[in-house]
């Protein structure tokens, strides 16, 4: 009668060691996945600290990056997390603190909007009657503006806008001024402030997209303005 020796396999131990490295690998991933929530909730809490303190004037002028957070309160490309609402929001303090006296006057106002943040500047603070050019006493408001605005890299949207009112001079003769400071703060921009054409847009609405009912010469001069628009990104 024939036997046969079982002969054993050398290569059993690759099986645990397979076995081992698929849970170290398991391992890493869930170390990994923490520490990426981690981050993003220190950029969170990083954001609302600074913008907390921004807004009481407690920072120094410029403060280094800290929790995805750059020069003047824009993000920084740090990849902390942080959302599109703490952008907007920092990047509002930064340009209400920058303009406060503009804001208390009434000339500047700036909200959230459904497509973005706006920042209003009234014809009477900005912009002589019937006129497309900033005015000279604003100027150094509007370089404050650009400075923030500056630091970041979305696009931005001039919009003009009137009562309704109609304006005939040398220069207009239609509220359709409201197409022309939009351009020529456009232009300003690209030339005197360097920003890229690209993110750059101007348009005019006449009064036909008002800000207050025109009853009043008060309303009226809500309608008198320019916006300019940080659009929210597109999905």
């Amino acid at each position: 009668m024939r036997t046969f020796e079982r002969r054993h396999s050398r290569d059993r131990w690759l099986v645990s060691y397979a076995d081992f490295i698929t849970l170290l690998f398991a391992f890493f991933v869930v170390l990994y996945s923490a520490a990426q929530l981690d981050k993003r909730r220190a950029g969170k809490l990083a954001t609302a600290i600074q913008t907390a303190f921004e807004q009481r004037g407690s920072l120094p002028p410029k403060p280094a990056d800290v929790g995805g957070l750059a020069t003047l309160g824009v993000p920084s490309n740090l990849p902390i997390g942080n959302t599109e609402d703490d952008e907007f929001r920092l990047l509002r303090g930064q340009i209400e603190n920058a303009l406060a006296g503009e804001i208390a006057s009434g000339d500047v106002a700036v909200r959230n909007a459904g497509d973005g943040l706006v920042i209003s500047l009234r014809e009477v603070g900005f912009f002589d009657s019937g006129s497309d050019e900033i005015k000279a006493s604003s100027a150094n408001a509007f370089a404050r503006l650009t400075a923030v605005l500056q630091q970041g890299n979305s696009d931005i949207r001039i919009e003009g806008h009137t009562d309704n009112v109609p304006i005939h001079n040398a220069r207009f003769s239609s509220n359709w001024v409201s197409a022309a400071r939009p351009t020529a703060t456009v232009r300003l921009l690209i030339q005197k402030y360097g920003f890229a054409p690209e993110r750059l847009g101007a348009s005019g609405y006449a009064e036909y997209r008002p800000a207050a009912t025109n009853g009043t010469p008060e309303e009226r001069a809500m309608y008198r303005r320019v916006d300019v628009v940080i659009p929210r990104r597109r999905n």
